[in-house]
């Protein structure tokens, strides 16, 4: 007796020092395609693997138990109780090659196929005597479940398409836990010969087949006869149906920023990521052949992004439909005027009843026209926004200050991009002066349904764990903010768009459109409480679109993808109460007049807007190091001169303000000086 243990444990010892040095080879298995799926795990693009197949990994939880029964009832009836050969196979095939005088069953388990699947190798002897080998070894390893999920993920199904999720998309468009008895038949079959038994080549071989595995489930009690008989009825589907392909470029962008994972989530809507992408490959036919659209889509509440469409085709090379114009940076036109007009709220500089005169007017050597190069006279500034007229807003931005502005922008996470040779941002900035991406508009605009606060939109679920508390950054005041939306929502629709009265019902859109110089792109964004959309229209290439701008191109779609959304948008932020006179000192706004008062007035009063005294300016990075400030002053005869502790830093002929990086840490003393000598200070702290 001794003896003999100790020979089952040398045996034992043996097998296991085998089983170490030869380890299931399971590379296979890991060379999965990566699936992007939409909020509620739908796919939304599916890649190939790095062979090329179309891969997916399976589980026996994921596949209708239905499919489970027929499958074990055709291919391996003892799988759950044999080791990973089955001996009364053995025998019955031996039994029957014999008889035959040829080979006419192979005795394969399910767990001897997965072994053959993981390493596939001619068929012989030798490499049968392997997949038994192989096969106990993964029954030793691994369970009946594990060892099901691998077959369910590597069973060949013709072409370069493997696996019972991959074959089910692509024959039925659906995932396999909702197949029918008919179609789990013939999944079952499919890999017994998957070239000869394709149903879009071979539809009579595939359904003789189909039906015999129907046959088989009867005889094992796993389908009633009369189940049986329905599902003989069944067409087999005539041809592939291509696996899902929308939001390629954000699919692309994080599948790389999650290498080696098979799955990866996303925040977006698939029904309407769907839906836009339809509508704007239907738009895009009546616009020139090389022309594109983009269109975002955000739900305001979480910033979470619902659509993603960065061209109509990403397979169109005609109009470039591999460039993502989410992403890409370009001339907005007036689009950031909004944000001008709400830092100049928060300034004190205007308020939407201020009057303003939309004349000629030259600020150095720049004279902004209009689009329709007329002028319009006398008007609020409410009515100048709405109308998106360029003179007051450029007139707005030389009071709030062109470097101010981009800096307010960059604090809160947006930068504009200067033209080459272009060190500062200068007044054309109003209309267009500097680029940006539609994207991150879209930040900005969102701000407006969050009462003034800004911060990074999100499709990656997986990064929202990783937020920074306090990462949204106050860019307007909530007031400005209800401001500004107010008055977009009394902008009027786009020319030809006519909202039924349940749409009117629905509550306002603050519109804003623009066009950049030369009709290269047009641009529209709405906002409503609960949802921004933002819709970009041009070439790719840059190339003019005469006639095409925002309110006759961009604008139209804006409207056509709300009627996609929910219908609660939630409350509008007007009507803008007209009865609310502004004070005495916002009543007018003219040229040259930083002090805009009515009435008796200090015209040339200089005045340092930023810094004001006893401020403490956290300035100072992790390293010590200064980040720019953007020192900002009114008034004065112009260029003025900027010192700090007595010291010059900077003299500016046009602007009235200037960029400055502190030291070091410290109370210092910032002036400004006019030519004609005046001047204003502040004491400040440095940290």
């Amino acid at each position: 007796m001794a003896g003999a243990a100790a020979g089952v444990g040398l045996l034992a010892g043996g097998l296991l020092t085998l089983d170490l040095l030869f380890p299931p080879p399971l590379q296979r298995l890991q060379d999965l395609s990566v699936t992007v799926t939409d909020r509620t795990g739908e796919p939304l693009r599916v890649f190939t693997n790095r062979a090329g197949a179309w891969r997916l990994p399976a589980a026996a939880e994921q596949v209708a138990p239905l499919f489970v029964d027929l499958l074990l009832a055709y291919e391996d009836r003892r799988f759950n109780d044999h080791p990973g050969v089955d001996p009364l196979a053995v025998l019955r095939a031996a039994g029957q090659n014999l008889t035959a005088g040829h080979v006419v069953s192979g005795a394969s388990t399910l767990t001897m196929q997965v072994a053959r699947l993981l390493e596939p190798r001619p068929r012989t002897l030798r490499s049968k005597l392997i997949e038994m080998a192989r096969a106990a070894q993964l029954e030793w390893r691994y369970d009946k479940q594990a060892i099901l999920g691998m077959y369910l993920t590597l069973a060949p199904y013709g072409g370069n398409v493997e696996g019972i999720r991959a074959a089910s998309l692509t024959l039925f468009g659906k995932p396999p836990k909702e197949l029918t008895p008919a179609e789990a038949a013939l999944l079952v079959a499919l890999p017994q010969a998957p070239s000869l038994l394709r149903p879009d080549r071979a539809a009579e071989r595939a359904r003789a087949a189909r039906d015999k595995v129907l046959d088989r489930a009867v005889l094992a009690g796993a389908l009633s006869p009369r189940a049986a008989q329905e599902a003989k009825q069944e067409p087999v589907p005539a041809g592939k149906l291509a696996l899902p392909a929308s939001a390629p470029h954000l699919a692309d962008l994080l599948r790389a920023a999650h290498p080696g994972a098979p799955l990866v989530a996303t925040t977006l809507d698939g029904g309407l990521q769907r839906s836009v992408e339809l509508l704007a490959r239907r738009e895009v036919e009546t616009l020139h052949e090389r022309a594109g659209i983009a269109v975002l889509v955000v739900d305001n509440r979480t910033r979470r992004i619902l659509a993603w469409v960065g061209s109509p085709d990403f397979l169109d090379e005609r109009r470039q439909g591999p460039i993502d114009m989410v992403r890409a940076v370009r001339s907005p036109g007036s689009a950031l005027k909004p944000f001008i007009y709400g830092l100049g709220f928060d300034d004190g500089v205007i308020h939407p009843l201020t009057q303003v005169a939309d004349v000629s007017t030259r600020f150095g050597d720049y004279a902004p026209r209009n689009f329709d190069r007329g002028f319009s006279g006398d008007l609020t500034i409410a009515e100048a926004l709405q109308r998106s007229l360029n003179v007051p807003a450029v007139l707005v931005l030389d009071r709030v200050g062109p470097v101010r502005f981009a800096e307010a922008l960059r604090r809160a996470g947006v930068t504009l991009v200067m033209p080459p040779g272009t060190t500062q941002p200068g007044l054309p900035v109003a209309l267009g002066g500097a680029s940006i991406s539609l994207l991150d508009m879209a930040t900005l605009y969102a701000g407006l349904a969050r009462d003034g606060l800004v911060a990074p939109l999100r499709a990656d679920p997986a990064a929202e764990g990783k937020a920074q508390e306090g990462e949204e950054v106050r860019l307007l005041s909530s007031a400005a903010a209800q401001q500004v939306r107010a008055i977009l929502e009394g902008a009027p629709p786009p020319a030809g768009v006519v909202q039924d009265q349940g749409q009117q019902a629905l509550g306002p859109i603050a519109l804003k459109t623009g066009t950049s110089f030369g009709f290269r792109d047009a641009w529209a964004f709405g906002v409503t409480e609960r949802f921004t959309v933002g819709v970009w229209v041009g070439r790719p290439d840059g190339t003019p679109s005469p006639d095409r701008y925002g309110r006759n191109t961009a604008a139209p779609l804006l409207y056509r993808v709300y009627d996609l959304l929910p219908r609660d948008r939630g409350r509008p932020a007007g009507p803008l109460a007209a009865g609310n006179a502004p004070p005495v000192l916002l009543r007018r706004l003219n040229a040259g007049d930083p002090t805009l008062a009515a009435g008796p007035r200090q015209p040339d009063r200089l005045r340092l807007v930023f810094p004001s005294n006893d401020m403490v300016l956290e300035a100072l990075g992790p390293d010590g190091q200064g980040d720019p400030l953007t020192l900002s002053a009114t008034g004065g005869r112009r260029p003025l001169s900027w010192l700090v502790d007595g010291r010059r830093v900077a003299v500016t002929p046009i602007r009235r303000d200037v960029e400055w990086r502190p030291d070091g840490a410290g109370t210092v003393r910032i002036t400004v000086l006019d030519a004609d000598g005046r001047s204003d200070s502040a004491t400040v702290e440095i940290r």
